[in-house]
């Protein structure tokens, strides 16, 4: 079902404009501020639970991105003016020996560094140089969307859209579809698309026929 919705969504880029900041509006404007080069801290940690937004901001940080949990040794990883790591807890030994060295790279070429961790540095199973590194920057925390914020995200899109949802509608999308703010988005695509395919209104029944026939397999 999730990689099916998110086959439908838009070919467009993370953005800072595009996140859906809930409670974290202090966290969106330090980092947007430090995007801009405005604070000279040469690294940002955003902490996070899975689905608090971190892949999103590091993405739409434009930095050269990298995954830990699906590179764990850095492999082929440079550091050149800028750089972001997702899932620093994930890093093996020789991703925290390779980090270690690319920070003081970019410390040293007034460059930068975005990192983001389940935890904050000083509670991560890391080498101790590295925590310290990583500990020495901005840190800041950032708070997954309650489910009346997710639900007014997806009232606001769909209102951009000029697709009309009802409360009933929202609520059978939260209880029937995945949590996070990617697949549920997706959705709101998916409905804006097939409502005009099939020149219906989003009623229930049309939500449940959506949903069964993206996760049925094709033929």
């Amino acid at each position: 079902m999730r990689q099916l919705l998110l086959d439908l969504l838009p070919d467009s880029s993370p953005s800072l404009d595009n996140f859906v900041p809930g409670g974290n509006g202090e966290t969106l404007a330090a980092l947007t501020e430090w995007l801009a080069a405005t604070r000279p801290d040469a690294s940002f940690c955003l902490v996070g639970e899975a689905g608090s937004g971190r892949s999103h901001l590091l993405r739409a940080s434009g930095f050269p991105y990298v995954d830990a949990d699906k590179n764990p040794g850095l492999l082929g990883v440079k550091g050149e003016a800028t750089l972001a790591v997702d899932n620093v807890d994930r890093l093996d030994d020789n991703g925290q020996i390779a980090l270690f060295a690319l920070f003081n790279q970019l410390k040293a070429g007034g460059g930068r560094l975005l990192t983001a961790a389940i935890q904050p540095p000083r509670h991560l199973a890391l080498r101790e140089d590295l925590r310290t590194r990583l500990g020495s920057g901005l840190i800041y925390r950032l708070q997954p969307l309650s489910d009346a914020e997710k639900a007014a995200a997806l009232a606001a899109q769909a209102k951009e859209r000029a697709l009309k949802l009802a409360p009933e509608a929202i609520d059978y999308l939260m209880r029937h579809a995945p949590r996070d703010m990617r697949t549920l988005s997706a959705l709101i695509v998916a409905l804006d698309r097939y409502t005009l395919e099939h020149q219906r209104p989003v009623t229930l029944p049309l939500l449940r026929e959506l949903l069964a026939r993206e996760a049925t397999p094709a033929a």
